[in-house]
C-alpha cells in the first residue's frame, strides 16, 4: 500500500491532538478553591490516556501503511484503544459529581453537561474499538486457516 493513504488520517489525529493539548498547557484554575484541584487532576489524567490512544490509532495508521493491517499489532492497537476510552469514561465518572456543585456555585447548567458528553462520547469509542478488535481477530483467524489450506 503507498504511504501517503493515510496521510489525511495521520493529519486527522494530529489536528484533534492539538486543542487537548492547548488546554493541558493553557488552562489552569481560576481560583484557589479547593474543588478544582481533583477536577484538574482528572482532567490531566484523562489528556495523559488520550494522547496514548491518540498514539495508539497513530500506530495503527502506520500499520495500515505498511500492509500489516491484518496483524495482531493492529488487534493490540485497538485494544489500547478500548481500554484507553474505558479508563477515561471512569474518570469523568469519578470527576461528574465534583461538578455539580462548582455549576450550582457559578449558576452554569450547561457545565454539569461537559462531563456526561465525555463519558458518552469515550463509552461510544470503547464500543466501536472493541468490536474493530473482534472482527480484525476473526478475520486473521480465517487468514490464517485459509494460509494453512492447501
Amino acid at each position: 500500500m503507498k504511504h501517503g493513504t493515510t496521510l489525511f488520517l495521520k493529519l486527522a489525529v494530529i489536528l484533534i491532538g492539538m486543542p487537548v493539548l492547548g488546554l493541558c498547557i493553557f488552562w489552569l484554575p481560576s481560583g484557589a478553591d479547593y474543588l478544582h484541584y481533583p477536577i484538574l487532576t482528572g482532567v490531566y489524567a484523562s489528556a495523559i490516556t488520550f494522547f496514548f490512544a491518540l498514539y495508539q490509532a497513530f500506530k495503527l495508521l502506520g500499520y495500515i501503511d505498511k500492509s500489516k493491517a491484518f496483524s495482531e499489532l493492529s488487534v493490540n492497537a485497538l485494544k489500547n484503544i478500548k481500554y484507553c476510552a474505558i479508563i477515561i469514561s471512569i474518570l469523568y465518572s469519578v470527576i461528574a459529581p465534583l461538578v455539580f456543585p462548582i455549576a450550582d456555585a457559578d449558576d452554569a447548567p450547561g457545565l454539569v453537561a461537559i462531563p456526561l458528553l465525555i463519558i458518552f462520547a469515550s463509552s461510544v469509542i470503547a464500543v466501536f474499538a472493541a468490536v474493530l478488535q473482534k472482527l480484525l481477530k476473526e478475520a486473521i483467524d480465517i487468514k490464517s486457516e485459509n494460509d494453512l489450506t492447501i
